[in-house]
């Protein structure tokens, strides 16, 4: 999948599973937002990592935003086949939903390993110019994520509320 030229209207999501009461409206705005700059930038392909939480926002998000403008794609990569062992069933069928109405999946291992996230991580940055995020917290894997992308080279704008570089607009971009 890598390729200079698709990595460069490429754009990855990755955000803790956990969202705070009362924030889901804002992210998926500022999600929104964020797609639109983009997409106004010639991005064209959003990668999600299909987990709950913030990747299913941001997949939610791609998805509407592909209402109305046809050229938008979602890939949802994930990290193993039986990523939703354990899910609660509104959340496997939320994740099932986006599944059926992406443009694509990548899944590179079909049971849960050790290092299948990290995997999947560096699959999401290996293949994207940007990363949006929502980062909260100094360790986990969505900062191993944030920490890979910085390295990579990547465009990285966090959506947490009072983050540096939180505002996706044309003088961050």
């Amino acid at each position: 999948m890598e390729n200079a030229s698709y990595r460069e209207t490429t754009c990855c999501f990755t955000g803790h599973k956990a969202i705070p009461a009362g924030m889901e409206q804002y992210l998926t705005r500022r999600i929104t937002d964020g797609i639109n700059y983009l997409y106004s930038n010639n991005v064209r392909t959003f990668l999600t990592g299909g987990a709950i939480g913030f990747d299913a926002l941001a997949a939610k998000a791609v998805l509407k935003c592909r209402e109305s403008r046809s050229d938008i794609r979602l890939i949802v990569v994930m990290p193993c086949q039986d990523q939703t062992k354990g899910w609660g069933q509104s959340d496997i069928d939320a994740h099932e939903l986006i599944n059926r109405l992406a443009d694509g999946a990548i899944c590179p291992s079909e049971r849960y390993y050790s290092g299948c996230m990290h995997q999947r991580n560096r699959i999401l940055v290996d293949n994207s110019s940007t990363c949006i995020c929502y980062l909260t917290q100094t360790e986990g894997g969505t900062a191993y994520t944030v920490n890979y992308a910085r390295v990579k080279g990547l465009s990285v704008f966090n959506l947490a509320k009072g983050k540096k570089h939180s505002i996706i607009s044309k003088t961050h971009l």
